[in-house]
């Protein structure tokens, strides 16, 4: 439904990675260490990185569940393979503890102080292990509310359970709820699917929308977000 045309939300949910911490640039910072530490300067860190993301998104839908850490190991180690690349346990290790202390957008923990002061509650949803995800939140000024993550529902986006675990445990319609993200991917399918209120945080990086699906808004920066409200009313 249109934002101008429906009610207030209680809940915002946040996609955590791309929307409120910077992930691409973390993630590339990470895969160029483990490129130095194994002396593979002619490997192109972006070559690894789109080899990687297929292997991470193709296993996150694989039965059975496993946790991110898991996942994230095994993608790592068939990118790895596929370029002819020698792999060990410490580059899984390098990788999602530089994930853990990757550091948030600038204008992130200003905009979600302000968005609790306009009385929000204030949720992420995420593709992680709850142990993963606690050194980013811990970087968020104290603002987030509640975390829900893979690990807890069992499952990753696009998979709607996610996302249908997450209402539940927050005990609200979706009437109740807008979610706030960065990856069409992952949470625009959700939000297709399930009929939630969605706002795009399209930082420029290229990705590009579904073909059978908008957004309720799109917004360069997350700090667009308290304007916006304000401009419905709410």
């Amino acid at each position: 439904m249109p934002l101008e045309h429906s009610p207030r939300p209680l809940w915002l949910t946040f996609d955590c990675y791309g929307t409120l911490i910077q992930w691409d640039e973390g993630l590339r910072t990470a895969i160029e260490r483990i490129l130095a530490e194994k002396g593979a300067h002619s490997v192109d860190p972006d070559t690894l990185l789109s080899v990687y993301d297929r292997h991470e998104h193709t296993l996150e839908q694989t039965p059975p569940h496993r946790s991110f850490r898991t996942l994230a190991g095994l993608s790592l180690q068939l990118a790895f393979k596929e370029l002819g690349l020698p792999a060990n346990d410490s580059d899984s290790a390098l990788l999602t503890d530089s994930i853990s202390a990757m550091p948030p957008f600038p204008e992130v923990p200003g905009t979600l102080q302000q968005l609790k002061a306009l009385g929000y509650k204030l949720c992420i949803v995420s593709n992680t292990d709850d142990d993963v995800i606690a050194g980013n939140v811990a970087q968020l000024g104290g603002h987030i509310d509640r975390v829900i993550t893979a690990q807890q529902a069992g499952a990753y986006k696009p998979n709607r359970r996610l996302f249908d675990y997450a209402h539940e445990q927050l005990g609200v319609g979706l009437d109740h709820v807008v979610h706030i993200c960065a990856s069409p991917h992952l949470d625009h399918a959700a939000a297709r699917d399930i009929g939630f209120r969605c706002v795009w945080i399209d930082r420029g990086t290229g990705r590009q929308l579904l073909a059978d699906y908008t957004p309720d808004a799109i917004l360069p920066t997350l700090d667009g977000v308290p304007g916006l409200f304000k401009s419905l009313g709410w």
